[in-house]
């Protein structure tokens, strides 16, 4: 599901920013509480732009978001977007509930991309369970590739100057691989950056 040229308020971007739980970001948790329901309103307009969206449902609930990219200007993590999960709930008045996941992608004030995961569907089948965020593929890739070489965790961080968390973090497709780590990665796999790029899907 794509939205772009959309722009997002202070408020907006300041709930998608808020990550208590995420620690060694560069990021302060604010000490105040922050005002989480603007974001049931942006997600319910997302989800109306769609011809089949059903209007009788409705964003009931969310959660801070969990950052799977962060903007940085950081030599070894420069990226011009940030990435959040955020989850949460849709349901009707009638009660009926289902499990929801937003991921948005912005860049500054400007939104790039709005997917939606409700139940166990994003556009196709899912691989998480419901109400979990969906791995980004690259993690199952890069642990095949890991295995089929026999490379370690602890020799994969060693060799990358990463932490063994860094790594396994990317394992689980927790995490998007931004231009600098695949750069890295591919020295560590012996594959060439343009290959692993494209396996990232960085590539455009």
């Amino acid at each position: 599901m794509a939205s772009a040229n959309r722009t997002l308020s202070a408020d907006v971007i300041e709930a998608l920013t808020y990550w208590p739980d995420s620690y060694g970001l560069g990021k302060d948790v604010p000490t105040d509480p922050v005002d989480l329901s603007v974001l049931p309103p942006l997600f319910d307009a997302l989800l109306l732009e769609l011809p089949w969206w059903n209007r009788d449902w409705k964003v009931t609930h969310v959660e801070h978001g969990r950052p799977s990219e962060v903007a940085s200007d950081h030599d070894r993590s420069m990226t011009g977007f940030t990435e959040v999960s955020v989850p949460g709930f849709v349901g009707t008045e009638s009660g009926d509930a289902l499990p929801f996941f937003a991921r948005v992608r912005f860049e500054g004030d400007q939104l790039i991309r709005f997917q939606a995961k409700i139940g166990d569907m994003v556009l196709g089948p899912a691989n998480a369970p419901a109400g979990q965020p969906e791995p980004h593929p690259f993690g199952k890739v890069f642990s095949k590739l890991m295995d089929l070489r026999g490379i370690s965790i602890r020799d994969a961080a060693v060799q990358s100057v990463r932490s063994m968390s860094t790594i396994n973090i990317l394992r689980s497709g927790r995490w998007n691989p931004h231009p600098i780590l695949v750069r890295e990665i591919a020295a560590v796999l012996s594959m060439s950056e343009e290959d692993v790029a494209a396996i990232a899907g960085l590539d455009d």
